[in-house]
């Protein structure tokens, strides 16, 4: 039987292109579907929350209807990734947006990355994965320890819970969070729809999860 995987739609971020990487992932045995209803999020059997913009802007996109929708899906075990702001969301709140509060299900606070001498910001561009916490199923599609993938990012989660790191990388001064999970919750800051055939593996791995 044919699953479907919920691209949530909150009017942020590059949607088409995600969708169109899980379609080309999911090779036909997955209908792919974007959506903002929350009916429709309770109905999936996986879910994606992908982002690009600033925190506030997701984090009201999502707060209601969808946040409870999709707190729901992932009580009920359906596996959720996050990308970028979709894994930033998944915290307690934002140094982008104080006062904004996040879905809270993992503790923690995403902070500015520093900038320096040769060290822009936004962290844009390749960069290789250093696993963390065991590393994770999908991140060993993706080629494991030393992956390259793709960023677009100025702010990064800093967990207050070691157990949910998965992935790193070294830009400039900062360990930036790469990857966290938590049992079928996994959130990448990296973008793998950016992120070519590594990103891909990654997502045919979410869809067989």
């Amino acid at each position: 039987m044919t699953q479907t995987a919920v691209v949530v739609d909150i009017g942020i971020g590059n949607l088409r292109s995600v969708a169109k990487a899980l379609e080309i992932a999911g090779e036909g045995r997955v209908t792919v579907v974007r959506s903002h209803d929350p009916d429709v999020v309770r109905r999936a059997d996986r879910v994606v929350v992908p982002g690009q913009g600033g925190f506030a802007a997701c984090a009201e996109g999502l707060a209601g209807g969808l946040s409870q929708a999709l707190g729901e899906a992932v009580k009920s075990g359906v596996p959720y990734l996050g990308i970028c702001l979709g894994l930033q969301v998944l915290f307690e709140g934002s140094e982008e947006a104080p006062g904004v509060p996040g879905f809270g299900w993992m503790r923690g606070h995403v902070k500015k990355l520093a900038g320096g001498p040769g060290v822009k910001i936004p962290h844009m561009g390749w960069n290789q994965l250093d696993l963390a916490g065991g590393g994770h199923a999908g991140l060993e599609a993706a080629g494991g320890q030393g992956a390259w993938v793709y960023f677009v990012h100025s702010y990064h989660a800093v967990p207050e819970e070691p157990g949910v790191l998965r992935a790193t990388v070294e830009y400039g001064s900062n360990r930036v969070t790469a990857a966290v999970s938590r049992d079928n919750v996994l959130g990448t800051q990296f973008h793998p729809e950016k992120s070519q055939a590594a990103g891909l593996a990654l997502l045919a791995a979410f869809l067989r999860r």
